[in-house]
Order: structure tokens, then C-alpha cells, then sequence
């Protein structure tokens, strides 16, 4: 009885809950059964892109099917620890309530704050206070390894920035990528692979750094960029298609002259 309810009108929590713990089951999915925190949690980090991309495009019905793909996920992986005795979702429900009370004391406490950017150094303050059992403990740790590197070095550069280590009024360099480059051109002309490679890492951090104090994140700018040379393109793809043409056949003259059109166009 209960299964027939749930296949014939799902519309809670708790019927999601239930469906994870039947597809578990002993006469459940063999696929599902099957699965490890470790595999769960690669699909997850696929499922939270799609939902970003969702999120970008604006269609509500998507971002709607897309959260409801990374709550599944959620569920399904709590459901396995739970079968493990070690958590269940109600408990980690619990501990991120604690955190986030423990994280706003301007809303629970009587901690007063004037600007967002406050509210972030609080966090930070907190964050320290809570990892103080662990003398060792460094600011960066907690930040995941296998983060996406632009990803990663933002979280870097704001994590030690906020820690009190401001880089860019430590390194002059930071502040100018000029500085890098030519360093960069330098290597470039003396075909040093690895040397380049290291001063375009050099590059890409000074960027990121220079975001952060502009409170732009380089993800989104990078993505947002992307995005730009897709559309223009994919529009030099549909003129030359027009003309009937390759663009793998036509001159650079004739490539130039068509992206600096599609620039006009697309902005």
C-alpha cells in the first residue's frame, strides 16, 4: 500500500525519503544498491553544474528539475551513511542549523554589523574559533582539493585575505599583470615551456586576486566571456554556412572581417 501511494501521487519530503530507501532495499534497484558515497558524490558535482547552468538560463521549470536532481543525490547519499548507523539527514539537518545560527549572530545574537562585507569577516572569525581545538590547523584546509583550479585559487586568495594575509599589500605584482606577462613574453621567446607554464599560472592568480578586491568573481567573468565567444561563434558559423563556405577554407582577411562584424553584433 505504501509503495502504491507513492508512485501514484509523490508530494512530500518524506515520499522522496521513502523512494531512496526502497530503490536501496533489498528488492529494490541493483544499479542504486550498487552505489558508494564515492560514486554519489561525482554525480553530485555534475548535477550542481547542471543546476548552475539552469540557474543562468533563467527557465524556472529547468531549475526546478535540476534542484530536485541534486536533492535526490542529497538524500540518496545520507541514506547510505544511514545505513551505515552513522547519520541519518534529520542529524545533518541539525548540524548545519547549529552552524548557521552559531555563523549569524547579527540575526540571532546581538551582534550588531553594518555592511555585508562585515558579515563576512565575522564568518571568518567564527570559522577560526570553531577549528581552535586544532593548533595546526591551517585557514586553507578546509578548502576542497579537487575544486576547479580558477575556482579554488579565489577561495585561496579570499580565505587568506580574510585570515588577515592581504597578498596584493605583500606583493606589489599582484595589483599589476603587466608585471607577469613580460615575464611570461619573456619565456615564450626563449620557448621555455615550463617556465611559461608557470608564469601563466602566475597570470591567472594575479587575475584572480584582482577580482576579488573589484568583488567580481573570476568564475563568472570567465563563464560570462566564454559565453560571449560562444554566441559570436557560433554566428561566424551561420554566416559563413550562408555564403556557403568552410571556415577552415576561407583567409584570415576574409575571418578577420567576419569577427569584426559578429562583434558589432553580439556584444
Amino acid at each position: 500500500m505504501e509503495d502504491s501511494t507513492l508512485t501514484q501521487s509523490p508530494n512530500s519530503l518524506d515520499d522522496l525519503f521513502r523512494l531512496v530507501k526502497r530503490l536501496r532495499g533489498e528488492n529494490g534497484c541493483p544499479w542504486d544498491k550498487k552505489q558508494t558515497p564515492e560514486s554519489v558524490g561525482i554525480y553530485l558535482i555534475e548535477e550542481v553544474y547542471e543546476l548552475v547552468d539552469a540557474i543562468e538560463s533563467g527557465n524556472s521549470e529547468q531549475i526546478r528539475e535540476e534542484l530536485g536532481d541534486v536533492l535526490f543525490h542529497i538524500v540518496f547519499m545520507a541514506r547510505m551513511f544511514e545505513e551505515r548507523k552513522e547519520f541519518d539527514l534529520s542529524r545533518v539537518a541539525r548540524t548545519i542549523t547549529g552552524k548557521m545560527i552559531r555563523r549569524h549572530p547579527h540575526v540571532f545574537g546581538e551582534t550588531e554589523v553594518d555592511s555585508s562585507a562585515e558579515v563576512a569577516q565575522n564568518w571568518h572569525k567564527i570559522k577560526l574559533v570553531e577549528k581552535k581545538d586544532n593548533k595546526k590547523q591551517s585557514l586553507l584546509n578546509s578548502i576542497p582539493a579537487k575544486l576547479p583550479a580558477l575556482m579554488r585559487a579565489y577561495r585561496v586568495s579570499d580565505r587568506v585575505a580574510n585570515g588577515g594575509f592581504e597578498i596584493t599589500e605583500i606583493d606589489e605584482n599582484q595589483k599589476d599583470p603587466g608585471v607577469v606577462a613580460d615575464g611570461l613574453k619573456a619565456a615564450l621567446k626563449n620557448y621555455d615551456s615550463h617556465l611559461a607554464s608557470r608564469h601563466i599560472g602566475d597570470l591567472l592568480f594575479t587575475l584572480v586576486n584582482i577580482a576579488r578586491l573589484a568583488e567580481i568573481h573570476p568564475e563568472s567573468a570567465l563563464a560570462g566571456s566564454v559565453k560571449i565567444f560562444e554566441a559570436r561563434f557560433k554566428k561566424v558559423e551561420e554566416l559563413v554556412s550562408e555564403a556557403h563556405q568552410k571556415i577552415d577554407e576561407i583567409s584570415v582577411d576574409e575571418k578577420k572581417r567576419i569577427w569584426q562584424k559578429v562583434q558589432k553584433i553580439i556584444q
